[in-house]
């Protein structure tokens, strides 16, 4: 297979994680005789210095003609002042919007061998596997809003969803669902918002169509709380922007770490964006010690789900699981005594591994 990817490093460690991804998909392509070309280009601070857009045509336009983006974090303290007229995120939720990609996967799976590495007790990690699908081109961030100013203290964000939203996303989450646990937990705030009743009604109405998917409504509140508790009792979880945000972060303490997470943002067809959920860490930027596993995971999903290489990314996770039980550790999941490895080194394993 051919495939043009695009790449967009991001800031703080964004370059670092990404290079060592796309060293995974070069020994992919060796061992399976695949191609693979990338083209770079700037997103989020980088490309407000270089050219005052967090998003530039340009780089929008390569993301459109490639199969695929290979994306790293972006944003940092040089951009973070919330009164700025340009800031990163901008051109990360333009990026979203601009290519229609609504469904962001992302999926928790707690490996045995980094049990020690979560707050939790390990009999509440045994078996977690979970899919977050989040709604992510609607809701509380796309919403009306205005900012306060002198004149006026009031500031407010709208929570608006469409029906027609609503249903697209739970029906991705019902697909997911059949070829995985066939459970599906929406997650809502219905008890208060008229958003969430709307898209309570909604995926109620969507569940009728898969009659082997087992559906139940949970308040965001409790599955905050059951994420911790019980979390063996997830299967796939479809919520909204803001809940699939923060719920998500919660949820990488069940594995160890925010650095062993990937996720994929996808549309109707196979084209998607694929990146770790962490930050841009730029307290560690330069340093050589973030850990590339959720970017290298993330192209694990580019493979699967854009180019339709299923063998090739079970590789990749297998390569993944094979280091870990060889008992390598970056910094951030290595446990009392164990010895940390860089971010290159992760990457040269893995690959080799490959």
């Amino acid at each position: 297979m051919n495939a043009d990817l695009a790449v967009l490093a991001g800031d703080g460690i964004g370059p670092a994680v990404v290079a060592e991804a796309v060293k995974t998909l070069d020994a992919v392509a060796g061992r399976f005789d695949h191609h693979f070309g990338y083209r770079e280009a700037p997103m989020g601070g980088r490309a407000i210095d270089e050219l005052g857009d967090p998003l530039p045509e340009e780089t929008l336009e390569l993301c459109r003609a490639s199969d695929a983006v290979l994306m790293g974090a972006v944003g940092g303290p040089k951009w973070s002042d919330p009164t700025a007229r340009v800031r990163p995120e901008q051109g990360l939720l333009r990026l979203r919007q601009e290519l229609g990609l609504f469904a962001n996967l992302r999926p928790v799976h707690v490996y045995p061998v980094l049990a020690e590495a979560s707050p939790l007790r390990k009999e509440l990690l045994e078996g977690v596997d979970l899919l977050v699908v989040r709604e992510l081109t609607g809701g509380i961030y796309f919403g009306e809003r205005r900012e306060a100013c002198e004149d006026d203290p009031m500031a407010y964000d709208t929570m608006a969803y469409h029906r027609d939203e609503v249903a697209r996303i739970a029906h991705t989450a019902f697909r997911l669902a059949q070829a995985r646990g066939r459970r599906v937990a929406s997650v809502d705030k219905a008890n208060v918002l008229a958003s969430s009743r709307l898209w309570r009604q909604v995926v109620t109405e969507v569940a009728s169509g898969y009659p082997d998917v087992k559906l139940e409504h949970v308040l965001v509140d409790a599955a905050a709380m059951r994420l911790i508790r019980q979390p063996t009792s997830f299967d796939v979880v479809v919520t909204a922007n803001m809940f699939g945000d923060i719920l998500t972060d919660e949820a990488s303490v069940l594995g160890g770490s925010m650095g062993m997470l990937p996720s994929a943002s996808v549309s109707t067809g196979q084209f998607g964006v694929y990146e770790p959920i962490h930050g841009s860490a730029p307290d560690i930027a330069g340093q050589g010690v973030a850990n590339p596993l959720g970017t290298i995971l993330s192209a694990a999903m580019l493979l699967r789900h854009s180019l339709g290489l299923e063998d090739e990314a079970e590789a990749v996770e297998a390569a993944v699981e094979g280091v870990l039980a060889d008992g390598y550790r970056t910094a951030d999941i290595a446990g009392r005594g164990e010895e940390a490895i860089g971010t290159e080194e992760m990457g040269d394993l893995v690959a080799a591994r490959l």
